[in-house]
């Protein structure tokens, strides 16, 4: 594994811990949004990340600094990856705009770069072609909190060459992940898998009426010993990805349960701006939601 220029696409919540904890492990990182805007926003969520690895590992304001000073930004694409030993993607979970940029990054990387999807659910086969270099493509999936919960999925589909998937295995635990190679396409890689189904199974009691939010929470973490619910991991993954996971759940089947739920996550939370923890607002209200409480579990 010879990676030492790495180009993070997309600067969402989890593109930014993606991109800082790369830098942090000395790699020299750039990061591509679409606009200014989005980067900005990237901005403050990096301020927020220093932070946290201060306050989590106990580091010095020098080396969080120096982490940061190895980042770069761009928001132009050929411009972004002219260097790039490799693509990470982590763009919004949707299969159109997904294949729409992997033809345009395809034409603009050089032939050397690796390219690798962060998708939640969606297979690396489907936009294996798009890339233009199938056999240099994969899927690499962290978890949210990747600082904390350090898991990095490695999955290769049928064309995927064996040293390219070996070298992405030494990559993520060059960036201090464990690796957790998948020699198999599965939608939803392992994590999603099991997370998935258990996050619908909650929305959809909150969408059938059976229960509130809080009653949901509370039943699962009382009675599992779970240091959150399923609502309150939905506002750290941001609903807006369980949104566009469930609306293309809905257009590929047709299950009015589904149609339902997506409806209920458009109108209810995206179009009044609450996208979970880090605005602020989604299911709960932050930064003193009730599930923090200490009389949450026993009333």
């Amino acid at each position: 594994m010879d990676y030492k220029k790495i180009t993070v696409a997309g600067s969402g919540v989890l593109g930014s811990q993606i991109a800082y904890q790369t830098a942090h492990k000395g790699f020299d990182v750039t990061i591509y949004d679409i606009n200014e805007e989005a980067i900005e926003s990237s901005k403050k969520r990096l301020a927020k990340l220093k932070k946290n690895y201060r306050n989590d590992f106990g580091l010095s304001e020098m080396e969080v600094d120096a982490a940061y000073e190895r980042l770069s930004f761009h928001t132009n694409l050929p411009e972004a990856v002219a260097d790039a030993d490799l693509v990470i993607e982590a763009i919004p979970e949707v299969a159109d705009i997904k294949t729409a940029f992997y033809t345009e990054l395809g034409k603009a990387a050089p032939e050397k770069t690796v390219f690798a999807t962060n998708s939640s659910t969606l297979l690396p086969s489907r936009f294996a072609e798009a890339t233009g270099r199938p056999e240099k493509f994969l899927a690499l999936h962290f978890a949210n909190t990747i600082r904390i919960n350090n898991t990095a999925e490695i999955m290769k589909h049928p064309g995927t060459a064996d040293q390219v998937f070996e070298d992405m295995i030494k990559f993520a635990e060059a960036i201090g992940m464990v690796a957790l190679p998948l020699h198999k396409e599965q939608p939803g890689y392992i994590l999603n898998s099991l997370l998935v189904p258990f996050l619908e199974a909650a929305e959809l009691l909150l969408v059938k009426e059976v229960a509130d939010v809080e009653t949901v929470d509370k039943t699962w973490m009382i009675a599992t010993g779970a240091p959150l619910g399923p609502f309150a991991i939905l506002d750290v993954v941001g609903i807006n990805t369980a949104y566009n996971i469930v609306q293309a759940k809905a257009a590929a089947t047709g299950n009015p349960k589904f149609v339902e739920l997506a409806h209920m996550l458009k109108s209810e939370y995206l179009d009044k701006g609450k996208l979970g923890r880090e605005t602020g607002e989604g299911f709960y209200s932050y930064p003193n939601p009730s599930f923090m409480k200490e009389d949450f579990l026993k009333s």
